[in-house]
């Protein structure tokens, strides 16, 4: 008699056959590039918007900063999730060759 973790883990495949393909050493070398890019984009990001911050907190104008934090919680949610689509399409690599 099977766990339900194993019959979870066969649906998924079913449902997934590619999941648990392994990665062929370009596709890791792009997983690789891909965080690369992203960590600098968001480190960007974070610099400029703490510089803002850090000058309305200066200013003491505490509406302000908290909306500075909001849009730096966003915008690294946001980095986040393209980062996580570019390495899911590297991922999948080429899709089969159509005729």
């Amino acid at each position: 008699m099977k766990s339900a973790y194993e019959l979870a883990m066969e649906r998924l495949q079913a449902s997934d056959p590619d999941a648990g393909r392994p990665l062929t050493p370009e596709q890791k070398a792009q997983l690789a590039e891909v965080d690369r890019v992203y960590q600098g984009k968001i480190a960007e990001r974070e610099i400029f918007l703490k510089q803002q911050l850090d000058a309305t907190l200066a200013a003491s104008n505490w509406d302000e900063a908290e909306k500075i934090k909001k849009q730096l919680a966003g915008e690294r949610a946001r980095l986040e999730e393209e980062k996580e689509e570019a390495k899911e399409k590297v991922r999948r690599g080429p899709g089969p060759a159509r005729s």
